[in-house]
């Protein structure tokens, strides 16, 4: 009852709050092209956004705002993750069960790591120099080594993983969906330490980390982002976010929390007082806006979004046809102040 009361308080002080944040739409990427997307990554000294296309990956320079290069034949890609420290970027490939290694000046291509089944999320460890990708269908973590590619182990993780977020400290963190946890990973080592439980969350999706403080935001599909503080092992605190998220975030210099919801919002949360949090701002974005990155430079969030066809009933069984994305209007939203 107590936890609900605190809830409701934080809901409240939401919209008097809103109004002082001043996050909006500052303006829209139009970078066309074909696929659909996953996840997208900001690199932040090399001024880069990866973006996910379904068979290949996009690459944006964010000072000159347009598309600078391509890395192909990247089948059912969902993630990227980046090494500035090893000038190398990794993807996670779904239908081809394996990760691609590029370099991230000239974005050639590398090599290709074997994973598990389906690698979803995908996080480089700088302490370990070790890249772990979650395997949705295997329900595993493959962990490999950044620079030879070579694959260290595969830890079972018995349930369905979704998206991570290192400490650079050695440890990845991930929300496990199907059992509403976090599983914390030690990536020297490739190990899993401990597991949180994330009640009262629904389905983890997206993860934010704060490092400083050992906190991780998960976004959740009954409609919460829940903050776990991993120093108690106990979650300490909810705020109510948008329908259908799949992306969230944490930046450090801001201390905010970010969740992108495919309802056409984005949830910006903080600390309104020590261990109490609440919603500062709800902005509009797109409906299927459901991903993000932020940029820790000018912390600018980044989220894709297309128009789609209306969706048709076909057949006999009047059974609906999946809307189609429209030709080119593919872009990227930028928000911030």
């Amino acid at each position: 009852m107590k936890f609900l009361m605190v809830l409701v308080c934080l809901v409240i002080c939401a919209d008097a709050c809103a109004a002082e944040s001043g996050y909006r739409i500052l303006k829209r990427l139009a970078v066309g092209g074909a696929g659909g997307w996953d996840y997208l990554t900001v690199d932040g000294p090399a001024r880069r956004l990866y973006v996910s296309r379904g068979t290949h990956v996009m690459v944006i320079d964010l000072a000159a705002d347009k598309v600078v290069g391509d890395i192909p034949n990247t089948p059912g890609v969902h993630g990227i993750a980046v090494a500035s420290d090893l000038n190398r970027g990794f993807t996670s490939n779904g239908r081809g069960n394996s990760s691609t290694i590029f370099d991230l000046k000239s974005l050639k291509v590398l090599g290709q790591v074997k994973t598990g089944s389906n690698p979803d999320a995908i996080t480089y460890d700088p302490a370990s120099k070790r890249v772990v990708t979650f395997n949705g269908k295997s329900h595993d973590a493959t962990v490999f080594e950044a620079v030879s590619g070579k694959v260290v182990r595969t830890i079972p993780l018995g349930g369905k993983p979704e998206f991570s977020a290192a400490d650079g400290k050695g440890k990845v963190f991930v929300n496990i969906e199907d059992s509403n946890e976090v599983a914390e990973l030690d990536l020297v080592e490739a190990r899993e330490i401990r597991r949180f439980s994330l009640q009262p969350c629904v389905e983890p999706s997206g993860m934010g980390l704060d490092v400083q403080h050992g906190r991780v935001f998960s976004g959740c599909h009954n409609k919460i982002m829940t903050v776990l503080d991993v120093n108690s092992g106990k979650v300490i605190g909810a705020v109510p976010i948008g329908a259908k998220v799949d992306g969230n975030g944490y930046d450090a210099e801001t201390g905010l929390a970010f969740s992108s919801n495919g309802d056409g919002t984005l949830t910006i949360a903080h600390e309104v007082s020590p261990g109490r949090f609440g919603v500062l701002q709800t902005v509009p974005t797109q409906r299927g806006a459901r991903t993000m990155a932020i940029d820790p430079t000018t912390h600018n969030v980044y989220l894709p979004a297309a128009q789609f066809s209306e969706a048709k009933a076909t057949g006999a069984t009047g059974a609906t046809q999946r809307p189609e994305m429209i030709k080119d209007t593919f872009e990227i939203l930028v928000v911030g102040k």
